[in-house]
Order: structure tokens, then C-alpha cells, then sequence
């Protein structure tokens, strides 16, 4: 970054001011994030499978503008058969942008998982945010690491430059511990030793093959407060069979140990977080740990897979954070396949619920958790972790400075 770039820019600026959050930008947010709430109530009631259900809650779905529930729906997470597979019966994909497992094009529907796929407003990087995997959401979970991406929206055709070429997950972030304060938080879905292997079936009624998930290794980096371990999975011909299809596909599992549920991390711990955003980036573009005869058919900069115990709160905070640092130029642009840089054009259409006031439409951390709330629900979910993303992004400018100054 060149010298004369690394000014506050105007609106963060502002920004510290005590009343500025409060006052302007909290409860315009929470207004916003109300109305969606509404329109997925309406398309909960609408679609619900009780004949009886739906006639009670008529005078509620009647009064909804069917565009808005309709852009807001989030019907097929709400489906009998679906239900189950949510970690909270109020945390739910939209349909527009949920992750379907499956998908090649033919069959809309797919398998189901409560997880979204989210562009950053900012930065621009394609994120996968997911609720923690449940004992019986662990195959399609890893599925997701299995199948290639082709792209992550349906009805929507894949980059000419991807093609003879695999863009696959490779990193999963996992911004919560197992168990925390006596309550379980998410289910582990590889061994606990390393060298150690599971077999995962599939859900009730799912014909995918059965999955061997091994505990490669692990390595924990202290200043940066993350235990990294290597997964392989690898489909295998049958449950009784230890024949295994194809090569193995590996990933890396990514633990931030330091960030407390329904909370934000200590002020001691968050240069950690910062160097930790830091280390899931570089961490991702590292081809090293993958294969040497496929390493040049690889993306070099694939979408990340991150959540934390329901995929909204801590999940949204920390691709808010990325999406800014990369903005500006704390960390690199992406470079994935589905970037698509020659293509200026925003991701999703102009919320039905209007345009940002005026008065702070030009505040980037307004812009960016607006359009995750909108990819989806509940995305940077407490007041505090609104501050905490101001706070780093501030931090991130004073480290850039000071750096700066050091290096003249």
C-alpha cells in the first residue's frame, strides 16, 4: 500500500464518535434486519405443510408483499424433512443463496445443509457460512469439501476460465470450540488422533457412498491462537469394502481457540484474531499439502468454508473483517476462478427493503453487514461484534501506520 493510501478514510473516521453507532448505524441495521425477519415468518406460514397452519396465519401472509417473502424465503430449510438438519430451528438459509449439495444444473433441489453461500461486499471473495455440523449433517457436510465448485449460485453459468480446472474447498474455519461452558457447540466430524480414521454414511435415504475421513495432522500456532489439522475424505466403494475411490481430497481444519459464544474476543486476544484472518488467507492459497499432479489444475484462491456454532454471529463478524482487510489491501485480492474481476456487477439485486440512508450509506461496516444479512439471516448477530469490526479494522489501520513510519 502506498503512503498516501493508508489515511483514515472519512467515514471510519466518523465513526469513532461515542453517539455514531448508537444513534445511527445500530438501529437502522436492526430496523432492516426486522422487516427480513417478517418476510421469512410470512414465507414460513406460506409454505407450511399444515393445511391448518396456513389458514390461521392468512391474515399475517395475506398483508406481506409477496415479492419481498418471496425474495426472503426460506421455505426448503423449513421443509419436514429439512427441519432436522438445523442446528436452531431459527437460524435458516434463504433459498436464493443456500449451498446445495448435488447441484449439477439437472437437479435444482439437491441434498440439503443449513449453509449459504456469501460474497463479500468489499472484497469481493465467495465464503461459505455454515452452522456447525450435527451427527447426522456430518456426510453432506464434508460433501460440500468434496464436490467441485462449478458456481456457487444456481441457474448461473461457471467462468470460462474454470473450466479443465478444479475449484474446491480447501480451508475450513471453525470460529467456535466443541463444547463451550458445559454446552455443545458443534460435532466433531474427523478423529480425534492423528492417524486415526472414521467412516461416515449418509443421511436416511441418500444413495452417496459411504466416506473415510483420516486425521493426517496437526500443528498449533500459538500467536495466532489456531490449531491447524489436515483431513483427507475419500468416497469408499462400499461399507464393507476397503477399496476407495480415486485420490484422496484434502483440506485443512482451522480452530480459532479465543472467541467466546454469544461474546466477542478479550481486547488481549485480538491481535491474535487479526493475524489469524491473516493465516486462513495465505493458509488457503497454499497448494503445498495438495497433491503435486493436480496442483496446476487447482484454483489458486478458493472459496472458504467458515462457521462457528450456528454460521451467523461470529461467522458473519469474521468474513465482515476479511472482506474490509482485503478492501484495503490488508490482505491480497482474490484470485479464485470465481472472481471474475473483468465483471463489475454487484452480486445480488437491490434489497427489496430499499437503500441504506443517506446519512451512512457511505460507511463501509454498514454496507458490508447489510449485504451479509442479506446472503444470510442474522449474519453479525450481537451489537458488540458490530464494534468489535470497527475496532480491528482501526487497529488494522494503526498496525499499517505504525509499520509505515518503522519502515522510513
Amino acid at each position: 500500500m502506498s503512503s498516501d493510501s493508508i489515511a483514515l478514510p472519512e467515514w471510519l473516521n466518523r465513526a469513532q464518535k461515542d453517539d455514531y453507532t448508537v444513534i445511527k448505524v445500530i438501529p437502522t441495521l436492526t430496523k432492516r434486519e426486522r422487516e427480513r425477519a417478517a418476510a421469512r415468518a410470512a414465507s414460513r406460514h406460506k409454505t407450511h405443510p399444515s393445511a391448518l397452519h396456513r389458514v390461521a396465519h392468512l391474515p399475517a401472509t395475506s398483508l406481506a408483499d409477496s415479492n419481498v417473502t418471496e425474495h426472503y424465503s426460506v421455505s426448503v430449510a423449513c421443509q419436514p424433512d429439512n427441519k432436522q438438519a438445523n442446528r436452531y430451528d431459527d437460524v435458516t438459509p434463504y433459498d436464493r443463496t443456500r449451498v446445495i449439495i448435488g447441484h449439477d444444473g439437472t437437479e435444482p433441489s439437491g441434498r440439503y445443509i443449513n449453509a449459504s453461500w456469501v460474497r463479500e461486499a468489499a472484497g469481493r471473495k465467495w465464503w461459505i457460512a455454515t452452522q456447525a455440523p450435527l451427527p447426522g449433517t456430518i456426510h453432506a457436510f464434508l460433501s460440500i469439501i468434496l464436490q467441485p465448485v462449478s458456481h456457487p449460485l444456481p441457474n448461473q453459468s461457471p467462468p470460462a476460465s474454470i473450466t479443465g480446472s478444479t475449484s474446491r474447498i480447501r480451508t475450513v474455519v471453525q470460529l467456535t470450540k466443541n463444547v463451550e461452558s458445559g454446552m455443545r457447540k458443534a460435532h466433531s466430524y474427523f478423529p480425534p488422533e492423528v492417524g486415526e480414521s472414521w467412516i461416515t454414511s449418509p443421511e436416511p435415504g441418500c444413495n452417496a457412498p459411504y466416506l473415510k475421513v483420516t486425521f493426517v495432522d496437526v500443528k498449533t500456532f500459538e500467536e495466532s491462537h489456531c490449531v491447524q489439522s489436515t483431513v483427507s475424505i475419500q468416497p469408499l466403494a462400499s461399507l464393507n469394502s476397503a477399496e476407495v475411490q480415486g485420490e484422496p481430497v484434502i483440506f485443512k481444519h482451522m480452530l480459532f481457540s479465543s472467541w467466546p459464544d454469544h461474546s466477542v474476543p478479550q481486547p488481549e486476544d485480538r491481535v491474535a484474531l487479526l493475524r489469524f484472518i491473516r493465516f486462513v488467507d495465505e493458509t488457503n492459497r497454499d497448494i503445498s499439502s495438495q497433491p503435486a499432479e493436480v496442483r496446476d489444475q487447482l484454483d489458486p484462491d478458493p472459496p472458504v468454508m467458515v462457521g462457528c456454532s450456528a454460521g451467523i454471529g461470529r461467522t458473519g463478524t469474521f468474513i465482515a473483517l476479511s472482506s474490509l482487510f482485503r478492501f484495503y489491501r490488508f490482505l491480497p485480492p482474490p484470485a479464485s476462478f470465481l472472481h471474475e474481476p473483468d465483471k463489475d456487477l454487484p452480486t445480488l439485486a437491490p434489497p427489496p427493503i430499499g437503500p441504506l440512508p443517506d446519512e451512512i450509506k457511505d460507511d463501509l461496516i454498514v454496507q458490508e453487514v447489510d449485504a451479509l444479512r442479506e446472503q444470510r439471516p442474522g449474519m453479525v448477530q450481537r451489537n458488540d461484534q458490530l464494534h468489535l469490526i470497527y475496532e480491528c479494522l482501526m487497529t488494522a489501520f494503526a498496525q499499517h501506520m505504525n509499520g509505515a513510519e518503522n519502515s522510513t
